[in-house]
């Protein structure tokens, strides 16, 4: 598998793999991901910034996600404690093709990331999720990344946040 950087070239199978997982999200009842969020802008805005990643697996794109070395604004807010201090990388808008789903590519994609991090001398890793997205909360789990409190987004929806200190 290779983790780089999105290019505009890669929008039309990006944004394939998020439709495919707003679709997953809402069979299986789960609200985070809608008609407003997120939207092809956002992942332009992510490419454009080059935040953008993907991970290929024989030179397909299976995976997306917003890698940022930029802070959350949210996360000034939390409701808990963070333990390690800045700067730190966070992760968004994490989605894997349908074709690859089960695969552990959500957990390679995570863990390119923190290594990418540790390269650029940052030692921490923050994400988020919503209490109903079982899968990215076994993920989180399993990497040892640590609960530390809720994040609120728009005031009123509350996500589940973590945080991994990166060796």
């Amino acid at each position: 598998m290779v983790f780089r950087v999105a290019v505009d070239e890669d929008f039309p199978a990006i944004w394939e793999i998020i439709v495919q997982a707003k679709a997953r999200m809402a069979s299986e009842g789960r609200r985070q991901w809608d008609d407003s969020y997120p939207l092809p802008a956002d992942i332009r805005g992510d490419i454009r910034r080059g935040e953008g990643y993907v991970l290929c697996l024989a030179g397909a794109v299976v995976a997306y996600g917003a890698v940022s070395y930029r802070g959350e604004k949210a996360y000034a807010a939390l409701r808990g404690i963070w333990q390690m201090g800045e700067p730190y990388v966070v992760v968004h808008r994490l989605a894997v093709a349908e074709s690859a789903v089960r695969r552990g590519v959500a957990t390679r994609f995570i863990g390119e990331a923190c290594m990418q991090a540790v390269r650029r001398g940052v030692r921490s890793m923050r994400v988020d999720t919503k209490y109903d997205n079982a899968a990215m909360l076994r993920i989180f789990g399993r990497m040892g990344f640590v609960f530390r409190g809720k994040v609120y987004y728009r005031e009123t929806e509350e996500r589940l946040a973590f945080e991994k200190q990166l060796c």
